[in-house]
């Protein structure tokens, strides 16, 4: 088995990524889903037929709920690399306009739809949580400065 101190590494860090896991499901499958269906619905009414079946439809919620349940893993990835010592939480809030950019062109290459609603329900969502991940690495940053002191 692990040992204590990998237990008190690991556990945390497995709850939250768990827990951030399953809010992106649910986030996909309550917000992003419902826009982008819409959307699909709405474009080209009456110019275009839309044809649908169960296997693309299943395909399509099953992989964007994936690709934002993987997305809602920013935070356990800043806070291991805070952890370890790779990337400070001022390097990371130093980042921030890169992020936004990144979150922009991840929420268009993760959006099957092509509308910047659906594309700004997800990176919003995305620049929320680095910028939260980078909050918690600044307060893990300062306990280990008080314990050390």
């Amino acid at each position: 088995g692990l040992t204590v101190s990998e237990r008190k590494f690991l556990g945390p860090i497995v709850l939250g990524s768990s827990v951030l896991f399953y809010v992106g499901l649910l986030f996909s499958y309550g917000v992003l889903t419902p826009a982008a269906l819409t959307f699909f619905v709405s474009y080209a009414d009456g110019a275009v037929e839309s044809l649908w079946s169960i296997d693309k439809y299943f395909e399509f919620v099953l992989v964007l709920m994936l690709s934002t349940g993987l997305s809602f893993q920013v935070p356990v990835i800043q806070l291991l690399l805070g952890q370890t010592g790779l990337v400070s939480s001022e390097t990371m809030f130093a980042a921030w306009r890169y992020v936004v950019v990144g979150a922009v062109v991840a929420a268009a290459v993760l959006t099957p739809s092509t509308d910047p609603f659906t594309q700004t329900l997800l990176a919003a969502p995305l620049i929320g949580l680095y910028l939260g991940g980078a909050g918690l690495v600044r307060l893990v940053e300062n306990q280990k400065q008080e314990e050390a002191t």
